[in-house]
């Protein structure tokens, strides 16, 4: 049976890879504060300003974080099998935890240039019969909320 949930995913796995991921689900919270979990593609994911972050999930010998890996991290990844989108670890030799965080920074930092951050500029009520309607005026921030 499929997991419906992040939380049934992570307690079909076998201990050490649940360990792992639960880690490597902490590092990704604390790396971005505003990102959000939901279940997608039968994984435990998260989203950052409204978009794919990155993805976590257990196969039978090994661990991953799944997402395109930022440029720059090739030499960092050494010791870890590495494709475009995957980084493969060992539940008993994880991804180190300044890693982790360095490379969640680096994929919310690609989203906000990709995807720049909107906050409301002017909220005004505009009333139509009995109902008021809020209208909400955006603009691009220019402020980066990551913080190193």
């Amino acid at each position: 049976m499929k997991a419906a949930n992040t939380t049934d995913y992570l307690a079909a796995l076998p201990i050490d890879q649940r360990k792992a991921l639960e880690i490597l689900r902490k590092h990704i919270l604390a790396a971005a504060p505003g990102a959000e979990e939901y279940f997608g593609y039968g994984l435990p994911a998260f989203k950052y300003n409204g978009h794919p972050l990155v993805y976590i999930g257990a196969a039978k010998n090994h661990c991953a974080l799944y997402g395109a890996v930022p440029p720059g991290f090739k030499e960092k990844l050494k010791g870890f099998i590495v494709s475009k989108g995957t980084i493969q670890f060992m539940p008993e030799k994880p991804l180190p935890a300044g890693l982790a965080k360095e490379i969640v920074k680096a994929k919310c930092a690609e989203i906000e240039v990709r995807w720049p951050v909107r906050e409301v500029k002017k909220v005004k009520e505009v009333k139509k019969g009995k109902n008021v309607k809020v209208v909400r005026m955006v603009q691009n921030a220019t402020k980066n909320p990551v913080k190193e």
